[in-house]
């Protein structure tokens, strides 16, 4: 096992998740600017040291109903409610920018947005130009950050959740490792907020059903939209197409030079590249029974 954690060492693309309530002060929904600084501040100096870096930012929605004090998203129909959270995403997503801007150039580095949809993926043309650009932006020395485009998304062509983004961003990318960072410690066998019992895993060596399983969507934030299970489908595709995955806790974002210095924290999912898996094909197919 410390081996492959040794291995982690040399990784040299790496994409980072990080969620909505890792970014906010809980009790006001405001943004974290402390955490905030500290996560850029840990990307610049990974970056610096030679690696390649993509951030995967969750939290413009939530930014943007601050912004205009709202409590919650609604409406008298459906479309009402999509129309008011796309408007709070229009609105967060710039404030989300500006700050990562403003942080990032204290380090002195160039960011990039980049916001994808499913179609992104789904249509070959869209995602040869996503995958040039993120390659061109990497060999400028630029920071991609990535979120959906709540803007414009809607069921049918939503990815719905940045775990799940961020898996598909580090295969489109050919990327070595991703990192969530969320509001739990990794993986374990039951809900460990609800089963005291629940037993911590390190390391999963393969992705079985089983495992799959003990991704019941549980999350212990209202703020994102992801939960366990989110997670364990950023494995599959994550693993399946050759990338190493870990989920590691955000409370304290100096995990990330840690984990990056082959220390055991989180859970390390080991890529096993699946020759039949197809993420066009399995991205199409999000959210279908």
């Amino acid at each position: 096992m410390n081996n492959i954690r040794e291995q982690i060492k040399n990784k040299k693309r790496i994409v980072i998740k990080i969620g909505s309530s890792s970014l906010q002060h809980a009790e006001t929904g405001d943004l974290d600017y402390i955490r905030l600084e500290k996560l850029v501040r840990e990307l610049c100096d990974i970056s610096n040291q030679g690696k390649e870096v993509v951030l995967v930012t969750s939290g413009a929605i939530a930014v943007g109903k601050k912004a205009v004090n709202l409590k919650t998203i609604e409406g008298k129909t459906q479309a009402e409610a999509m129309a008011v959270k796309q408007a709070c995403s229009a609105i967060g997503q710039a404030r989300l920018m500006m700050a990562y801007q403003k942080l990032f150039a204290e380090y002195n580095h160039v960011v990039a947005q980049i916001l994808m949809t499913k179609n992104t993926i789904v249509d070959n043309l869209n995602r040869y130009n996503a995958h040039n650009t993120f390659t061109q932006l990497l060999k400028m020395g630029a920071i991609p950050v990535v979120n959906e485009n709540d803007t414009v998304a809607t069921y049918e062509i939503e990815i719905g959740d940045n775990d799940t983004l961020s898996a598909i961003v580090a295969a489109l990318i050919d990327a070595d490792l991703l990192i969530l960072l969320s509001d739990i410690d990794g993986l374990y066998t039951d809900d460990p907020r609800q089963n005291p019992e629940a037993e911590f895993i390190e390391q999963v060596d393969e992705l079985t059903d089983e495992f799959m399983n003990m991704g019941k969507a549980t999350t212990g934030s209202n703020v994102g939209t992801g939960g366990m299970n989110t997670k364990m489908i950023a494995a599959k595709i994550a693993t399946s197409s050759d990338v190493d995955m870990i989920i590691a806790n955000s409370r304290d974002i100096g995990v990330l030079h840690r984990l990056l210095e082959g220390e055991n924290e989180g859970t390390l999912f080991v890529a096993h590249r699946d020759e039949a898996f197809d993420l066009p094909c399995f991205v199409e197919n999000l959210h279908k029974k």
